[in-house]
């Protein structure tokens, strides 16, 4: 069972993908899980209908409304393409389906970290004379690292296994949009495909078993580096 150099790329960009997704979706994830979390306004219901939308609606419709509204031919898929950034039909564009789909398990997972922290603990570090910002940087999100780590390899793993709202938004284009899903989709359409499939689903299988169990490393490390700060 042997992998071709098509599938090394098919690896390396999903690996991209993940990074990149994960790096743009955490920080943009901590906003949102704390804003539903600890504010209350008009509107959080609805807000929290849109940000877990995608975990319920059908992948292909998410990446069709991608296509809709970043496609060269769309009006802000126009307005990015004078700035020079192109999102459809290229990895950039995965990036993208991958944020989008990976965004709700980020925030559940960040939320509920949220919702644990006593604010008895936020308070007497504020009454210290502390500010917002330190209350938040040096209290609140030590607190809720496990909770962002656990965010973090969650989106990860998303971005990995994207496929739906990936082929739909950027296609099938080999050394450029094809992540491991899509080359295993690609190997199955092609008479005697089965072994380069295989291959590719226990390469993915490793990724992700790798990328667990890092996690669950580093959540350890940070609950006992918590532990003993406590």
């Amino acid at each position: 069972m042997t992998l071709d150099a098509a599938a090394w790329a098919a690896l390396a960009l999903s690996l991209r993908v993940a990074v990149w997704a994960t790096l743009l979706g955490v920080p943009l994830s901590i906003w949102v899980a704390w804003l539903l979390a600890r504010r209350d306004f008009r509107g959080k219901t609805l807000v929290s209908a849109l940000v877990h939308l995608p975990l319920v609606m059908p992948p292909v419709v998410t990446g069709y409304i991608l296509l809709s509204l970043f496609s060269p031919a769309a009006p802000v898929g126009a307005a990015l393409e004078t700035v020079g950034i192109t999102l459809a039909f290229k990895w950039t564009g995965a990036v993208l389906a991958a944020v989008v789909m990976g965004f709700p398990l980020m925030v559940r997972a960040m939320r509920l970290a949220f919702e644990a922290v006593d604010p008895r603990l936020e308070e007497a570090a504020a009454t210290l004379g502390a500010s917002r910002a330190e209350v938040f940087l040096r209290v609140t999100l030590p607190l809720i690292a496990p909770g962002i780590l656990a965010g973090a390899v969650m989106g990860f793993a998303k971005a990995m296994g994207e496929f739906g709202a990936t082929i739909t938004f950027v296609a099938n284009i080999p050394g450029e949009t094809q992540t491991l899903p899509i080359a295993i989709w690609t190997a199955l359409q092609i008479p005697g495909g089965e072994a380069q499939a295989t291959a590719l689903a226990l390469l993915s299988c490793v990724v992700a078993l790798g990328a667990v169990f890092a996690s669950e490393l580093l959540a350890r490390r940070v609950a006992a580096r918590i532990g003993d700060r406590a």
